[in-house]
């Protein structure tokens, strides 16, 4: 593969120890840890094995592979044709050689995975040096959300393909950008920020004919799906209509934005309630933040380890009391402030498409699993890995903290509990 020609086997190591090693962890989560704790009672009838890698979305993946796109996109809110082709078309292709659909897609998903982060490696090798590269690369495989590289959702096989195009485009190979941008743009809606991204770099650094060229055919992906939705449902926006069910209109949605800061500050219960019902969660909170201040008020007068591990334990004890809605609020708004601190570092690419695919979710309509979408954007992992390389020991600090909560959604995901 073009992508990864001037990787050595000693080189190699490193991602694939990464990905093994994240991935071992959860697998123990979900097969060994998981089945030994009680069962939440409104989940129904839990199964171990090949079963705890499909909930929620892959539901849906797994018929399309099986049956196709449905037509009954104006009779069920819930469209299969929301989802896009490529990762369903793949099981399907294995699962023409007898593997059941549970295997094929998690086969498929691990494997793009992977593939993703030896990419990376080689890519941020190449830009920023070894240490950056595996800062990045420990990030990218050992973030709470990097469970979705591992269960039969999508992510793996966009990151694989959104990756190598970007990589791609950053050294001007347009063909191959063509290619992994077409594939890219076939797995996610998200590759619609995949090809602004590249318009907008080709036109800023004034690269030429051949890289509009290329970043025009990387919607190939899209360009073919919708010309599929207009020969199937006669619609060629069906994809983009049937997302509706999940997000009733586009621009910045406001009241779940307010309400998840109020869960974070107040709690669920007192903003379910509308007044102080349950005055710990506040009063956490304010202890919290006033720790946090007083770390970096007198962070002269500590000693480094102090601060590092002072601030781990304060964002271990945040995401405890608050939960999913303090990720998605970390994810958005972190990752804004990651590229835009590092802007003079990263490749303008790499800072362009981070702004437009993090922009896009935010005018998408919807709040639901913003962390996870915005995880799919290689650039927030690369940001925070280049930020890490500089403060190795605030790093290993960030890798630990990840490894708990990963171990954590791991098994909520397993017992069919909402991650994400």
């Amino acid at each position: 593969m073009n992508q990864i020609k001037n990787i050595s086997r000693h080189e190699l190591f490193f991602p694939l120890l990464m990905w093994l090693s994240s991935r071992v962890l959860i697998c123990i989560a979900m097969l060994l840890i998981a089945p030994v704790l009680p069962s939440p009672s409104h989940v129904g009838t839990i199964t171990y094995g090949w079963d705890v890698f499909f909930a929620w979305d892959s539901s849906f993946y797994e018929k399309i592979a099986t049956f196709g796109y449905d037509d009954s996109l104006n009779e069920k809110p819930f469209s299969s044709v929301v989802f896009f082709p490529l990762l369903p078309f793949c099981i399907r292709g294995l699962m023409t050689f007898g593997l059941p659909f549970q295997v094929a897609g998690t086969l498929i998903n691990n494997l793009a995975f992977l593939g993703a982060a030896i990419i990376l490696y080689v890519w941020i090798k190449e830009r920023h040096g070894v240490s950056a590269a595996r800062w990045t690369v420990a990030v990218f495989t050992w973030c709470p959300l990097s469970l979705f590289g591992t269960v039969i959702y999508a992510e793996g096989l966009y990151l694989l393909f959104s990756t190598a195009a970007l990589k791609a485009f950053d050294q001007q190979q347009y063909v191959w950008t063509a290619l992994w941008g077409t594939l890219a743009t076939a797995t996610r809606p998200t590759g619609i920020a995949l090809e602004g991204a590249f318009l907008l770099v080709a036109g800023i650094e004034r690269r030429g004919i051949k890289a509009y060229i290329a970043s025009l055919a990387s919607g190939g992906g899209l360009f073919l799906f919708s010309l599929y939705c207009q020969m199937k449902f006669g619609d060629a926006l069906a994809f983009l209509h049937a997302q509706k069910a999940w997000r009733p209109s586009l621009g910045l949605d406001w009241l779940h934005w307010w309400k998840m800061l109020m869960q974070i500050v107040v709690g669920t219960t007192n903003w379910k309630y509308g007044y102080i019902k349950d005055p710990w969660h506040p009063l956490l909170f304010a202890i919290i933040v006033g720790s946090g201040y007083l770390l970096s008020r007198f962070r002269k007068k500590l000693n480094v380890a102090k601060i590092v591990y002072g601030f781990t334990c304060l964002g271990l004890f945040s995401w405890l009391l608050a939960g999913d809605p303090l990720t998605n609020v970390v994810m958005i708004f972190g990752g804004i402030y990651l590229l835009w601190v590092l802007r003079t570092e990263i490749s303008l690419i790499t800072l362009v498409y981070g702004f437009c695919g993090i922009g896009m979710l935010l005018v998408s309509g919807s709040t639901i699993s913003l962390n996870r979408l915005v995880y799919g954007i290689v650039s927030v992992s690369i940001a925070l890995g280049l930020l890490l390389a500089r403060h190795p020991r605030s790093g290993y600090a960030v890798i630990g903290l990840f490894t708990i909560i990963l171990a954590s959604f791991s098994i909520r995901f397993a017992q069919n509990l909402w991650v994400a």
